[in-house]
């Protein structure tokens, strides 16, 4: 008997480059699941950037940029579905549809509407609101056995599989509830405040694209202990990275050191920029050819609209059936 082969859906906003910990906590883990002859959907979900305060240009640089990254680390176009959310009407339509089943108070209840509504209070406008709706219509529309979220999202994650149950409840048996694909939990601390994670806007963040110099300047800027031999989460973070992309001595070296309290922590700092600039090199390399070749990468986002397309439109196709809709 053939199994089925199993469906991942993952969307990212168009916020421009990633970082080490962008790479490390999803984009790395996607690469893996295309790899291992999973049926991937990857899309930039550009639409959801205008809830937040945006400007033209910057978004449609950001967004040619985040895609010209998702290709250079390794999404291969062959292998998955790599397209634009705005390039795919379905995803609105089938929105205002959820938007028309889904409870205000569900709604008002989620987490990162109340947080984003603090953060940008003159902009607290209806997208942002409604954005879990648009965002269980990104899934729904491609019937995804499991979708990788990370801790931010899962509130919006589980309204969707509600949203999924009502839908099929009320109008007859139509999307699966997509199960959460549980990302390894790799947080990549803030080098300046290793107590929290690290972000592009309230950071320094090491981007995967940035040259040797600036990954070496930033890592100079890190935070430390004061002396060998004391717990610094500081220091468990520069270990954490150095295990990932140096040479087991490496690791064990500086770790051995930190113990004797002969560490120094320039040199582990040096190092760890030195194995994280050489990790990117072809990166870097194949990222500055696709910034040149513009009309190579809208090619791969118009053939991968069209692949997105062919199951966004049966499933839309389906949905109107149900609702009553000529």
């Amino acid at each position: 008997m053939q199994h089925k082969t199993k469906t991942i859906l993952s969307g990212i906003r168009a916020t421009g480059k990633l970082h080490v910990g962008n790479y490390l906590g999803a984009l790395k883990q996607f690469i893996n699941l295309q790899n291992q002859g999973y049926k991937c959907f990857f899309f930039v979900a550009d639409l959801h950037a205008l809830t937040t305060p945006f400007e033209p240009k910057e978004l449609r640089t950001q967004t040619y940029e985040v895609v010209a990254e998702y290709i250079a680390a390794g999404l291969d176009p062959e292998q998955s579905t790599i397209f634009l959310q705005n390039h795919i009407a379905e995803h609105t339509e089938l929105a205002w549809a959820l938007n028309c089943v889904t409870p205000i108070g569900e709604l008002e209840r989620m987490t990162q509407y109340k947080d984003k509504a603090k953060t940008h209070t003159a902009n607290i406008n209806a997208g942002l609101f409604t954005y879990p709706t648009l965002m269980a219509a990104d899934i729904l529309l491609y019937k995804p056995d499991m979708v990788p979220v990370g801790d931010d999202q899962t509130q919006h994650l589980e309204l969707t599989r509600s949203l999924a149950k009502r839908f099929n409840q009320r109008f007859g048996k139509t999307f699966p509830e997509p199960k959460n694909y549980l990302l390894k939990p790799l947080r990549i601390r803030s080098l300046q405040d290793p107590e929290k994670k690290m972000s592009k806007t309230a950071d320094i963040p090491v981007y995967i694209s940035d040259s040797p110099e600036d990954i070496a300047t930033k890592l100079k800027k890190a935070v430390t202990a004061t002396t060998g031999g004391g717990a610094s989460a500081g220091v468990d973070n520069l270990f954490f990275l150095l295990e990932i992309f140096g040479t087991e001595d490496e690791h064990k070296y500086f770790v051995d050191a930190e113990k004797e309290g002969t560490i120094k922590y320039s040199e582990l700092k040096a190092t760890l920029a030195s194995r994280i600039a050489e990790h990117f090199a072809d990166f870097r390399a194949k990222k500055q050819e696709l910034m040149k070749d513009k009309e190579y990468v809208a090619e791969i986002l118009a053939e991968g609209a069209r692949k997105a397309r062919l199951t966004a439109s049966h499933t839309l196709a389906e949905v109107k059936e149900k609702l009553g809709l000529l």
